[in-house]
């Protein structure tokens, strides 16, 4: 059989191998030290713009975080973006809040803010007026969020940005993560840049982090013994974890470089075929390109999406559908979904293709091949 072509994979730039060295050496191998304060100080240079971090085990422990600092409550409901992972949308639940989700728009496949207001106005004709807005950057392209934040303003709501997928993604040179009131970010395996597993809190009010940090170290209040006045997490970092995470900061502006020329790569080989679309980036949108995502028309093209991934599979070769929404997930379809179908339509003719920055010219030209044959 032939080698594994993985959808994105981990890709090490040497630099992790010291910080976890530093940490065994000087037997910092608990869940904070020296590797996680580096780690945050990275995140926080990146970012700009004022922001403060938090290092998390996970970007849903992030996102739980959020809604927890934001006083979101059982009864309560959360306005949630319909395309996304489900750990978007679970830690709504974590809360015995309720997810309202909405659709996507066709020019960034990410939450409409048109469909945002009509749910935000239906919800208060409801008696429910929403707790926080959730929009995402999926696979590293921004959300549109001047329109997203004018709505959310306009009725006092506070946003928590899931740019999980997007960390160097950016909206007129404003990194993505520093746009809503509180910003996810996630180091899976899979994403940009790894940790392993982990995540962060991001946020402009410093005030927002050093409670995220508080209540990830199990709410531990000043004193000589354990004490609690509020309920706590074990959310926190590690600094073996957080040492990887600086290694991969230092390699970071060519791992967004990569990505975006694997999207080069596919976009040109592509260009002109019947049936298949990408999604552009906006004027002044940057995207990170975290994975390269395709648009397949099967009237046009001749064939379908799953042709396309079968393929693939056949040669040993990982793709996937896009995130099939939450208001189609049998745990989420009984609750309230404002949208016009177009994220249906995303999932039903939408492939992922392999896009991890540490692709070789042959792995790229079995692709190629692959495609071709169906192209033909």
């Amino acid at each position: 059989m032939k080698p594994k072509i993985w959808l994105s994979s981990p890709h090490m730039g040497g630099g992790e191998e010291q910080f976890v060295k530093e940490a065994f050496e000087t037997n910092w191998i608990a869940p904070l030290g020296p590797n996680v304060n580096g780690f945050e100080q990275d995140l926080e240079l990146f970012l700009g713009h004022g922001c403060h971090a938090a290092a998390l085990s996970s970007g849903t422990a992030g996102l739980h975080l959020a809604l927890v600092l934001l006083g979101v409550k059982a009864g309560d409901e959360v306005i949630c973006q319909s395309m996304t992972f489900s750990a978007t949308a679970n830690p709504i639940t974590y809360v015995g809040a309720t997810p309202v989700f909405v659709d996507s728009e066709k020019q960034t496949w990410n939450m409409s803010p048109a469909l945002l207001e009509v749910a935000i106005k239906d919800r208060i004709a409801n008696g429910k007026k929403p707790k926080a807005i959730i929009p995402v950057h999926l696979y590293g392209m921004p959300a549109n969020m001047d329109e997203i934040l004018v709505v959310a303003r306009l009725y006092e709501i506070p946003v928590i940005e899931d740019a999980a997928e997007a960390l160097g993604s950016s909206i007129g040179g404003a990194r993505c993560g520093a746009f809503g009131d509180i910003g996810i970010l996630s180091f899976n395996g899979n994403k940009i840049i790894t940790t392993s597993g982990g995540g962060a809190l991001v946020s402009r009010d410093e005030a927002i982090v050093k409670d995220a940090r508080f209540l990830a170290t199990q709410a531990r209040d000043e004193a000589p013994h354990y004490q609690h006045s509020r309920i706590g997490y074990n959310y926190r970092m590690s600094n073996l974890c957080a040492g990887v995470g600086r290694g991969q900061m230092q390699v970071l502006a060519n791992r967004i470089q990569q990505r975006r020329n694997i999207y080069n790569q596919y976009h040109d080989h592509l260009a002109g075929r019947e049936g298949i679309l990408f999604v552009d980036e906006p004027e002044s949108y940057f995207s990170n390109r975290w994975l390269t995502t395709i648009y397949i028309d099967p009237a046009e093209a001749g064939f379908t999406r799953e042709d396309m991934r079968l393929a693939l599979e056949k040669d040993n070769i990982e793709s996937r559908p896009l995130w099939k929404p939450m208001h189609m997930q049998p745990v989420f379809e009984s609750y309230p979904f404002y949208g016009d179908g177009t994220a249906e339509q995303l999932f039903r003719n939408g492939l992922c293709l392999p896009s991890g920055s540490n692709l070789s010219e042959e792995d790229m030209s079995r692709v190629f091949a692959v495609i071709d044959t169906l192209l033909k």
